[in-house]
């Protein structure tokens, strides 16, 4: 049972913009923190930015402050990722997760549902 799925990755020039959707369905639409993370090649999966569904309080990690936003829309069950001013350094895969937790969690294992990722490629 499909439960995330993530789109809108591509290629890109340094200085664009991108948008990411994630579509969520099953449990994985009723999570209380709905989360993005990145995994560029031969590095660890890495937290990105969260928003929650009940007030949509976000966090974002220290590298991408300022440039991504994160939004959500509660009754399409999607939660989207606006990135901008894009860096060959962000490059990766961008996962879409769910998570019942509370609070601001940004550990991978602290997730239950996650899509299926979806490539972004900054070129230089």
């Amino acid at each position: 049972q499909v439960q995330l799925v993530e789109s809108g990755g591509g290629l890109v020039q340094a200085g664009g913009s991108l948008r990411l959707s994630c579509a969520a369905s099953g449990r994985a639409s009723s999570a209380y923190v709905l989360g993005w993370f990145r995994q560029a090649p031969g590095k660890e999966r890495m937290f990105v930015s969260l928003i929650t569904r009940s007030d949509g309080t976000t966090y974002y990690a220290d590298n991408v402050k300022g440039r991504f936003t994160i939004s959500r829309d509660n009754a399409k069950n999607t939660v989207y990722l606006q990135m901008s001013s894009l860096k060959p350094e962000d490059t990766a895969v961008y996962y879409c997760a769910s998570t019942y937790g509370i609070g601001l969690i940004t550990a991978p294992n602290d997730y239950a549902y996650w899509g299926q990722g979806t490539q972004v490629t900054v070129s230089s």
